[in-house]
This record gives C-alpha cells, sequence and structure tokens, in this order.
C-alpha cells in the first residue's frame, strides 16, 4: 500500500506544480514535457525489461545448474548459521540462502547484471516459502533491505565518470564511498531487525559484522596502496574472474553429480524470459511517476526548500548542490548518474559538490526501483514496512557520505 501512495504523490504533486507554473509563471512548456516524460519512461521501463531478458534467462540458466549440481546447497549450509539469525523465518539449510549469498557478493562486487538475475532467483524462492502471497514476508523485507542499502566494495564505474570528467585523482572518493555504503547497509540491517524483532546482540552476529568490519578495513589498506589505473585493472580482474570461476564450479558441479547440465541451463533460461516479462508493468508504473514528477520541477523545489531552511538555520550549505543526486538515487539509477555528471561538470570534478555527489551514488541502490523489480517479479503487492526501511536505510547512507565528505574533503 505504500508504494501505492507514493505512486498517486508522483501524480498529484506534479500536477499541481505544473498547473501553478502554468497559471501564475506563464510556463507553457511544463505540461508538454510531462507528458514527454510518460512516453520517454514507459520506453526507458520496456527497454530495460528487453536488456534483462538476455542477462536472466543466462544467470537463472547457470542456478539451475548450480541447484541441480548441489553448489547452492553447499552454499545455503555453509551460511546458514549467519542466516539462521538474520532469517530467522527461513528453514535451516534452504536452498534460497546460497542464492542471497550469491545476490549480496554480486553487489558488493558492483556486478549489477548478474546481481539482478540472481536476486530474483532468491526472491522466487523466497515467495515459495510465503503463505501469503499477495505480502511480502520479513525475510523478502530483510533481503530487499540488504540490496536497497548498496554495499558495493569497488565502485569503478564512479571511478571512470570522475577520471573523464578530469579528476586529477579519480579514486580519491574509493574509501568514502565504501565507509558510507557499509553504514547505509549497518543502519539498514539494524532498522529492519527492530521492526521484526530480530536480536542482532549474539555470538554469531557480532562476529560476523565484525569479520565484514575487517575485510573493509583490508580493502581500504590494500586499494590505498595502487594508483588509479592499478585499482581499476585489479578491481575489474578480480570481479570477472570471480564471475567466471562461479559459472564453471556451477557447470563441474553439474558434471560430477552426472546431471544433464545443458538441459538443466535451459529449463532455468526459460524462467528467465518469463520473469524479465512479468516485471514490464510494475517498471512502466514506477519510471513513469518518478519521470512526471522529476519533469514538472518537483525535484528543484525540494532542493531550493532544503537549501533555503539550512540557510536560515545557519547551517553550511556545501553539501546542497550535491543533493539532487541523493534524492534521484532511490527514484533512478540513471537519473541519479546523470546528476552526479552535471554536479562534476558545474561545479567541478574535484569540488566538494562533485565529489559529494560522487559518493552519494555510491553509498545506496536504487530503492524504488529494487522494489518495483524484486517484489513485482512474484507479484507481492503489500510491502509492509519494506518501503521504510529502505528508505531509512538510504537516509542513513545519506548522512554518512556528507559527514564522511566534510572529514575527508
Amino acid at each position: 500500500m505504500v508504494l501505492n501512495y507514493i505512486w498517486i504523490a508522483f501524480f498529484v504533486i506534479a500536477f499541481v506544480i505544473a498547473l501553478v507554473k502554468l497559471i501564475f509563471m506563464g510556463d507553457f512548456e511544463v505540461f508538454p514535457e510531462m507528458m514527454g516524460s510518460t512516453f520517454e519512461s514507459s520506453k526507458t521501463a520496456f527497454e530495460i525489461s528487453l536488456g534483462l531478458t538476455g542477462v536472466l534467462s543466462l544467470w537463472l540458466g547457470i542456478m539451475k545448474v548450480g541447484e541441480k549440481g548441489g553448489m547452492v546447497n553447499a552454499l545455503a549450509r555453509l551460511l546458514s548459521p549467519v542466516f539462521c539469525k538474520l532469517f530467522p523465518d527461513i528453514p535451516k539449510g534452504h536452498p534460497v540462502t546460497g542464492s542471497i549469498f550469491m545476490n549480496i557478493a554480486a553487489n558488493m562486487l558492483g556486478l549489477d547484471n548478474a546481481a539482478t538475475p540472481l536476486g530474483l532467483k532468491a526472491m522466487e524462492q523466497l515467495q515459495q516459502l510465503n503463505t501469503k502471497k499477495d505480502t511480502a514476508t520479513n525475510p523478502m523485507i530483510m533481503f530487499l533491505v540488504l540490496n536497497t542499502s548498496g554495499l558495493t566494495l569497488i565502485p569503478v564505474s564512479i571511478m571512470v565518470y570522475r577520471a573523464q570528467l578530469g579528476a586529477a585523482q579519480p579514486t580519491d572518493i574509493f574509501i568514502p564511498i565504501l565507509l558510507a555504503t557499509f553504514f547505509s547497509t549497518i543502519a539498514g540491517i539494524i532498522i529492519t531487525s527492530l521492526y521484526q524483532r530480530i536480536n542482532l546482540l549474539n555470538k554469531v552476529m557480532l562476529l560476523t559484522v565484525g569479520g565484514m568490519s575487517l575485510v573493509v578495513a583490508g580493502i581500504i589498506w590494500g586499494f590505498g596502496q595502487l594508483d588509479k589505473d592499478q585499482m581499476n585493472i585489479v578491481s575489474t580482474t578480480v570481479a570477472n574472474i570471480l564471475l567466471m570461476t562461479i559459472i564453471v564450479g556451477f557447470i563441474l558441479a553439474g558434471v560430477r553429480k552426472k546431471i544433464n547440465v545443458y538441459d538443466a541451463f535451459i529449463e532455468g533460461a526459460k524462467e528467465g524470459f518469463q520473469t524479465a516479462v512479468r516485471i514490464i508493468p510494475y517498471l512502466v508504473a514506477i519510471l513513469v511517476g518518478i519521470g512526471v514528477f522529476r519533469a514538472s520541477g518537483a525535484m528543484d523545489m525540494i532542493i531550493d526548500g532544503i537549501k533555503w531552511t539550512v540557510g536560515v538555520l545557519g547551517g553550511n550549505t556545501d553539501f546542497v548542490g550535491a543533493l539532487p543526486t541523493a534524492l534521484m538515487k532511490p527514484l533512478s539509477g540513471s537519473g541519479a548518474r546523470g546528476m552526479m555528471v552535471d554536479a562534476m561538470t558545474t561545479y567541478g570534478a574535484d569540488s566538494f559538490v562533485g565529489r559529494l555527489s560522487c559518493v552519494f551514488q555510491g553509498s545506496t541502490d536504487t530503492t524504488f526501483y529494487i522494489l518495483a523489480v524484486y517484489f513485482g517479479s512474484v507479484g507481492i503487492r503489500y510491502t509492509r514496512h519494506a518501503v521504510a526501511c529502505g528508505l531509512l536505510a538510504d537516509l542513513a547512507g545519506v548522512i554518512a557520505a556528507i559527514a564522511i565528505c566534510y572529514m575527508f574533503f
């Protein structure tokens, strides 16, 4: 129901603002721009779904091979102690824990093309455990929040954009992004656990979070020893080697189990095509709403209002120029990317605003897009506290990004 209200709000607020601009400001372009955005956003939604079809078919096919070859079950058993605490409603050793882990690992490595189909597979398995098919379960919501909090260890694409726009040191935002996205993920886990009454103060979870902190610290130290070119080469190489290792490992596991690997792949690939078709209406709905909201000028009004409020309160307004990226990120990944590039172009890649917009881009993920795609793929209508938890995790990431950038830059 929350998505329902937000979707309605996009259109109503946009219409009212556009009407005011037309009547009192004589802006005759606003309504044509809004209508143009509906057609453009609808086209974009279909193109995204079409583009996902091949990737979904590939990775769901590989996942099916992994299932039949026993690899997913092996991962599930390995992760069972942690996942039993974080996802108490999932039966111990259930294959979905392996799928969730692979999705999170792909996200951490910045492998979006692999992460989405793996996430959709995990959501499909979670739906099989769901007794109320139109309502999100606690494990579904925790899984969605882990995705929307956007934990990414290697933000290669952002560093590439900075290099293209003339940054003296494109990698200088690496550590700030890593810290901001880490805080966003931890906040998301804590907030969702409070909603779901999950006790995180136990030995397993404390050791897990401590271990994650050490890993993050190790990555920060290791990449801190590399220059820009070395960092890009190492991160890209490691990510692709791991990805190819998964594919070959799953195939060899299937051979070891003496299953027909090719037929298993085809079986899973068919599911990928069906999933891509199912998510089209959900993507059209959310992207059209966002497009209309942007075209009406509502986003610009929010930014101006925040800047005025901070100024009146005597606060430093340096960060406000980067806020369009932060506000757009939960709504649209491509929109936020455009805002980031615009900020670096306008203020300079090495300016405070330019760097902060990059950290905003890397600290969280596209909450509404993920909710629309993942819940839409299994027909979830009632999202319960998923939107609130996802947005609060985003807010934590934004606050952390601002504080960290003031500290670093």
